[in-house]
């Protein structure tokens, strides 16, 4: 049997049921396919391990698309301050005052009510399943996945795993960093891989919900906290949340074979001393860092968006606010071209997707990355400038707004000085 569709879009994560949200909402006849099942959500359950650190602007998207009263219902966090902590030894530190390494950015300052909310990806990933089944015009095809994708001048046809054939204009992969929509269209990657994994650690601990959001820098990674929500009265005076703990694949294989007590007391021990007092242990997982980017965000009917056009160094939580970002812009070109009576698979339109995505993921791409290896090092004259940065950043609190602003998705454009350095940088290869 073949379904006649606008547009398939293959995954259905967070990007994708956003996107199918979106243009369901715009009046698209969309099919949503996933290999997975629908997502749920057990208030009794503990978190799940997987968090993301949603900016203001990516909570606006979330309301627009009516998700968001869905979200806040399960669980979010919002947290109001966050802190940035270079905690690499060197011989003046104990003469220095703490605040010598440290900046703090505060909602306050930045004339808003808070920064972002902490929220776990199935809670967001249900509150969007939840918008999308309430348009008419979106179909979910849960549990089957794609095996195939043909093209021709008139539209594209998508195998399903049982057989299944559907029809559309365009085809949108969704899919991930291991997006197999961008293989069958022949979109290659460049790809490299950092020296470091990433452990996630779901935790409970002592006292109310915090509401900052910090790393502290080690010149073996960065190790990060976010706060969660209440533990309840089962555990009562303890809260939940999550921390991040980079590090080499060796010293984090060491950490994955220790018991949870062992592992609770290194991390006391190794985390900043900000780190409020931990109870429990409820999941451990481990990831390797790769950033990886798309040659080109579409061909022929075909076009790639979120981790599946491109990965970055996760260290500021930014994936999945770019993902919602490049969401928002397809939507609105396909809007346009729409209205313009043109194919949705125009050269045109696709084309201006990528001409406006491509710099704005290659900017926070190559931010991160200046950031990552700015802080997780100890070579002398790196360490003085990181310091000198901070130093900065303290006594130039408008500059320093003004970043953290267009980080938190609060400003549209970033800053000219962000702007400026981002444009001398050399750019490699793999962007």
């Amino acid at each position: 049997m073949t379904q006649a569709f606008d547009i398939v879009i293959a995954g259905a994560g967070m990007v994708g049921a956003a996107l199918a949200t979106g243009l369901g909402r715009e009046g698209f006849n969309v099919a949503m396919v996933d290999r997975a099942p629908a997502p749920e959500f057990d208030p009794q359950a503990a978190p799940d391990i997987r968090v993301s650190a949603l900016s203001a602007g990516s909570e606006r998207y979330l309301q627009s698309l009516g998700a968001w009263d869905h979200i806040l219902a399960m669980r979010a966090t919002p947290y109001r301050r966050l802190g940035v902590w270079d905690e690499a030894p060197h011989p003046l530190r104990d003469l220095l005052p703490r605040t010598a390494n440290q900046v703090e950015f505060a909602a306050d300052g930045l004339d808003a009510t808070h920064l972002g909310h902490i929220v776990e990806n199935t809670v967001t990933q249900k509150g969007l399943w939840l918008a999308a089944e309430a348009e008419s015009s979106v179909t979910i095809l849960a549990g089957n996945g794609i095996t195939d994708i043909t093209q021709n001048s008139e539209s594209a046809t998508v195998t399903l795993e049982d057989g299944q054939q559907l029809t559309a204009a365009l085809v949108i992969g969704a899919d991930g960093a291991q997006s197999r929509v961008r293989d069958m269209a022949g979109i290659g990657i460049t790809k490299d891989q950092y020296s470091q994994q990433a452990m996630i650690i779901s935790v409970r601990y002592q006292g109310p919900v915090q509401d900052i959001t910090w790393q502290g820098f080690y010149p073996s990674g960065p190790r990060a906290f976010l706060p969660l929500h209440s533990a309840g009265p089962e555990h009562p005076g303890e809260s939940h949340g999550s921390l991040v703990w980079y590090d080499s694949p060796a010293e984090i294989a060491r950490l994955k074979n220790l018991s949870n007590e062992a592992l609770l007391a290194e991390i006391q021990k190794s985390f900043p001393k900000e780190l409020p007092s931990l109870t429990h242990i409820e999941e451990c997982g481990s990831f390797p860092l790769a950033r990886q980017h798309a040659k080109h965000y579409s061909a022929g009917r075909v076009v790639l968006t979120g981790d599946a056009a491109h990965t970055i160094n996760p260290l500021a939580g930014q994936g999945v606010n770019l993902g919602f970002q490049d969401a928002q812009c397809l939507q609105g070109m396909l809007k346009e071209a729409r209205r313009s009576g043109d194919d949705l698979a125009s050269t045109h339109w696709l084309g201006l997707y990528e001409q406006q995505r491509r710099p704005a993921n290659r900017r926070m791409m190559l931010a991160m990355d200046l950031f990552y290896h700015l802080f997780s090092n100890t070579i002398p004259p790196l360490h003085l400038a990181r310091n000198l940065g901070l130093t900065a950043a303290r006594a130039l609190p408008f500059a320093r707004n003004k970043v953290a602003r267009y980080a938190m998705g609060l400003d549209d454009q970033p800053p000219a000085l962000l702007r400026e350095i981002t444009s001398r940088l050399p750019v490699p290869n793999w962007l």
